[in-house]
């Protein structure tokens, strides 16, 4: 099994595509926990997937309701509420 720390590793080295396949693959493989989704809710934000960042932050707060994932889901929220569409077409 992948070591969570060596995957939060890849995270912060800006690594996030390896870290994505390392949590799909230990998702797929294992009894996923809050943080898995968690993690890889990070990875898609990172990324700017803010759909994927949300449906895994929303996996994890429905297997664990005081995942840090509600507080991520909150503030990707609060981005994409500010985010303002309009300027990108001027």
């Amino acid at each position: 099994m992948e070591n969570l720390e060596m995957i939060k590793k890849e995270l912060k080295e800006g690594n996030v595509a390896i870290a994505i396949r390392k949590l799909d693959i230990l998702i797929e493989n294992s009894l996923p926990s809050d943080e898995l989704y968690y993690l890889r809710g990070n990875a898609y934000r990172k990324l700017g997937n803010w759909q994927m960042a949300l449906n895994n932050y929303l996996e994890a707060i429905e297997r664990n309701p005081n995942s840090p994932a509600q507080q991520a889901k909150e503030m990707t929220m609060d981005i994409l509420n500010f985010y303002n569409k309009d300027m990108f077409n001027q």
